[in-house]
């Protein structure tokens, strides 16, 4: 008897979907075609074991299970429930009539419970795509399955669950939630707020430009002058996520297995923040099943990289082609892949080895030549794609021990939503374009007009500090942001003196 059940792969941050045809026959052999890897042919050993423990049986005939598309590679465990759903409807110990309505996914243990899958939100919106009436699955994946509406989600704990809902003997209710309820009650609930930071004004105004206009930054400064404090609390001011944002930042997490048991929609902007020792592969994404990186896992949100110097120069290398195109593409032999990977990078670094360069009280030991050094292993083209450079100083005991109250996030997210919406509108005939961080050089010389005066200063500022060409263009962007925080059309002289002080590193004295 030759029967169909459905399971699903993903490729990329997608699924296709992938037929498992069971036909038993006269003869003594099992046989697993359709390029399986070792995972899933080990797989009738776990499904062997998982039938008898509730009185199932394995056949003692010919089976041949095909995984179609036969010549694309099916990889891991997750078709254990598949294959055991087609081997019982094809040897006539369940009814076969449901199974072929149904995506059906799990791996199993021994005992016939199931473990958790990855990639299950990609895989519900390809169900419900190609018309399947519902998706069976591990309980712990189920949450995560039903923010797709419309699609049946059936979690069950176990095979035999599986078995007797197939085959009419239990009834389970789909799992259903209110994915917009969920989203509006959760959305921007940062445990991390702005309030919690005393002093530091000026970095925080240089971190609320960078989020409106969606700017790289880099912060230099001594150890324990709150570096990664502010940068933990950069997302809690972006805008809130939009319902597709969070679908496609939710998509990314479960393709990698980062969304944990019972998880559903993520509602806030990712933070991730990688330690220094990372290898390239971690930090863009790739291997021998592509996965993404830490830089897809905060696509919509901040990559925090603290202590930049330190990570390795072939590591800092990769990231460029990604901050510029927005996505990263992992080629392999037969495929070719893209992640997304539209983040904002926050950097902080030490502005020497001992930590205290520039330092108002305490003397820097490091000797001559070794603190070019030290900044010389952040590369000039890395450098070039972050907007903000900004000196970070310790905070007084005063400012410390000052019992004002400092401006929470909220305040200061509804200034960058403003700035934000101006960006929109103002880029809403270029598609690829979204805040002023993504505009070309064309486009800069057309919207960031400046006046003489204007042009007087920022020549005078680039002569002075010894500032390089490249950092005009970036000057010019970052002001159209501040007047955009202003409220105004047009780029004003103190728009743009504000814009130069944030180019710390490309002044004489800092980089070479």
């Amino acid at each position: 008897m030759l029967i169909k059940t459905f399971g699903s792969a993903v490729q990329g941050v997608n699924a296709y979907t992938v037929t498992v045809e069971v036909n038993v026959s006269a003869g003594m052999k099992y046989y697993l075609v359709g390029l399986p890897d070792n995972a899933v042919k080990e797989g009738e050993q776990r499904i062997e074991s998982a039938l008898k423990q509730y009185g199932f049986k394995m056949p003692r005939q010919k089976v041949v299970i095909n995984m179609a598309p036969a010549d694309i590679r099916k990889e891991g465990t997750a078709y254990d429930l598949t294959i055991a759903m087609g081997i019982l409807a094809a040897s006539g110990q369940i009814a076969s009539e449901k199974a072929s309505q149904y995506m059906i996914m799990g791996e199993l243990s021994l005992d016939g419970s199931l473990r958790p899958i990855k990639g299950v939100l990609p895989i519900a919106i390809q169900a419900r795509k190609e018309g399947f009436k519902g998706f069976i699955l591990p309980t712990p994946n189920a949450q995560e399955a039903a923010i797709v509406n419309n699609l049946d989600v059936i979690g069950v704990s176990n095979i035999l669950e599986a078995i007797e809902f197939l085959d009419g003997k239990r009834e389970i209710e789909p799992l259903v939630i209110d994915t917009r309820d969920i989203f509006q009650n959760t959305v921007d609930q940062y445990a991390a707020d702005f309030a919690d930071v005393q002093g530091q004004e000026n970095i925080k105004r240089a971190l609320e430009i960078a989020a409106a206009g969606g700017h790289n930054v880099i912060m230099i400064g001594p150890p324990g002058a709150g570096k990664t404090m502010l940068a933990k609390r950069l997302p809690s001011v972006l805008p809130p996520l939009s319902m597709y944002e969070a679908l496609e930042t939710t998509k990314i997490h479960s393709v990698a297995g980062k969304l944990g048991e019972a998880a559903s929609l993520l509602t806030t902007r990712p933070y991730r923040s990688p330690h220094h020792t990372i290898s390239d592969v971690a930090l863009v994404g790739g291997g021998g099943v592509p996965q993404p990186g830490e830089i897809s896992l905060s696509h919509n949100g901040v990559l925090f990289l603290d202590e930049l110097p330190e990570f390795k120069r072939t590591v800092l290398e990769v990231m460029r082609q990604p901050l510029e195109e927005r996505r990263v593409t992992i080629s392999r032999a037969k495929t070719t892949i893209d992640f997304p990977a539209n983040f904002m990078l926050v950097a902080s670094m030490n502005p020497c080895p001992c930590g205290y360069y520039n330092h108002p009280e305490k003397e820097c030991v490091c000797g001559p030549g070794v603190v070019q050094r030290y900044l010389n292993k952040v590369s000039g083209p890395l450098l070039d794609r972050i907007d903000l450079h900004v000196e970070v100083t310790p905070v007084t005991f005063d400012e410390m021990t000052a019992t004002r109250k400092s401006e929470d996030s909220a305040s200061v997210r509804e200034r960058v939503v403003q700035a934000r919406q101006k960006q929109t509108e103002r880029f809403k005939e270029t598609p690829t374009v979204h805040s002023n961080a993504m505009m070309p050089s064309q486009m800069v010389k057309e919207l960031c007009q400046i006046n003489e005066a204007g042009r007087t200063l920022l020549k005078t500022a680039m002569e002075r500090l010894g500032l390089s060409a490249r950092a005009y263009d970036r000057i010019l962007k970052v002001s159209r942001t501040i007047a955009d925080l202003a409220g105004s059309e047009v780029i004003k002289i103190e728009h743009l003196a504000e814009a130069i002080q944030y180019r710390s590193l490309d002044r004489e004295g800092w980089a070479g």
